[in-house]
């Protein structure tokens, strides 16, 4: 090994960049350290839910190069193609890097063509230019409901989606905002999911406040309803129903970003991994986290306590120490719905099913926490400044005074405003 390790962080997501800014603030200048990443700017993405209301998608990219120099990190941009663990090495379109320990992060991809017909009909959301479009769409929803033309916007859940959560914010927001264009009343709004509870990978009390939602929304909800194929102006479902639309819109099934034919991966490309460290499994030098790994929920909260994890047993691997830090799943997020918003703090445990590997773990009261509050928009706001903030000057999310501060405005509006 080189006099100072050489740690090599492929993906500027948020996985990638929580582990590669906590290993910076872990070993100081006693680690050499490279960022892989396809492009030069991270994306803010739990944000680009508001690029359809009006917000410009270039304020939630945030570029790398000042936090990279900030803390003598290596940028190189490019997008890996090849990883040879035998060699240690990884190869792009213009690069070819050594290294002692390799974190992968290269997240998630979309395959909207796993069901027949959702390519071509339906506003299928992941990147901003694809909420630029659910913008001009939602822009002539509002002009033909304006004279009087009724309309149904049907929003699906499909089999293999990974993360549903921005899907449910963009159905509520879009009812505030249509009621705030005079013309909701002119629209229908349906929902079918997959899933047999709203929200199911976060337990029964957000399918109750969902539900909730819903019911006073006039939303009307389908529940179980799994998608087999789209038609022009229509869906169809395992059960035999079909629901009518004017416009659809989804997020499509979820496979890896990228495959790496020499490392492992399961059936849709996505990398096994030892739970408490995120250890790519049969390779000691190898870490994998976010999206890019096989924990079955795909959040950004998580990819950061990945991230922790993996840096933090890395770390300990170099100072020759214990690590301090494990993976332990817990989902935090705020739901934004433009009038008000739902907080969520789920935690999470390994239940040993292959089905159903992940479950909410209802008894931990002192962490299960749900609340619904115009209170919770402003906890939205500032998770919105603070993480960009950190990023932008090359901190971890979880680290130091500003995390401490941050930590303790949490848990106490989480005591006020949700239980």
């Amino acid at each position: 090994m080189a006099a100072k390790p050489r740690v090599v962080v492929i993906g500027g997501g948020f996985g990638g960049l929580e582990a590669i800014f906590y290993l910076r603030h872990k070993l100081g200048e006693r680690v050499d350290l490279t960022l892989v990443s396809d492009r030069p700017y991270f994306l803010f993405k739990p944000n680009t839910i508001y690029i359809p209301f009006g917000a410009d998608p270039e304020r939630f990219k945030i570029p790398l190069d000042r936090p990279a120099r900030r803390k003598e990190i290596t940028l190189v941009q490019d997008r890996v193609r090849e990883i040879d663990p035998q060699n240690k090495t990884v190869s792009g379109e213009t690069s070819r890097l050594r290294y002692d320990y390799l974190v992968v992060a290269t997240g998630a991809a979309m395959r909207p063509e796993e069901i027949p017909g959702l390519k071509e009909h339906a506003l299928t959301l992941w990147t901003p230019d694809e909420m630029l479009a659910l913008r001009a769409a939602l822009q002539r929803t509002v002009a033909k409901a304006r004279a009087h033309e009724r309309q149904r916007i049907l929003f699906l859940v499909p089999p293999n989606n990974k993360c549903s959560g921005p899907l449910y914010e963009l159905v509520m927001m879009i009812d505030t905002w249509l009621r705030e264009q005079a013309c909701r009343a002119e629209v229908e709004l349906v929902w079918a999911t997959k899933e047999d509870g709203y929200i199911q990978a976060f337990g029964p009390r957000l399918n109750t406040v969902v539900a909730q939602e819903f019911e006073e929304r006039k939303i009307e909800g389908h529940k179980g309803f799994v998608v087999t194929g789209i038609e022009p102006k229509q869906a169809l479902f395992q059960n035999g129903e079909r629901l009518a639309f004017d416009l659809l819109v989804s997020f499509p099934p979820y496979i890896a970003g990228n495959r790496y034919p020499s490392l492992p991966a399961d059936e849709r490309g996505f990398i096994p991994v030892v739970p408490d460290s995120r250890r790519v499994k049969g390779f000691e030098e190898i870490f994998s986290v976010g999206d890019a790994a096989d924990f079955p929920i795909k959040q950004a909260f998580l990819a950061l306590l990945q991230g922790d994890a993996a840096a933090d047993h890395l770390a300990a691997e170099i100072l020759r120490t214990k690590p301090q830090v494990n993976f332990e799943p817990m989902s935090m997020c705020v739901m934004e719905e433009l009038n008000k918003a739902t907080f969520a703090q789920v935690p999470l445990k390994y239940t040993g099913d292959l089905k159903n590997p992940v479950d909410v773990e209802t008894g931990d009261v002192e962490h299960y926490k749900v609340g619904v509050s115009p209170v919770w928009r402003l906890g939205k706001k500032v998770l919105g400044v603070y993480l960009p903030w950190r990023f932008g000057h090359g901190e971890p999310f979880h680290a130091g005074l500003a995390w401490g501060a941050m930590d303790l405005g949490l848990k106490v509006m989480a005591r006020a405003f949700a239980d």
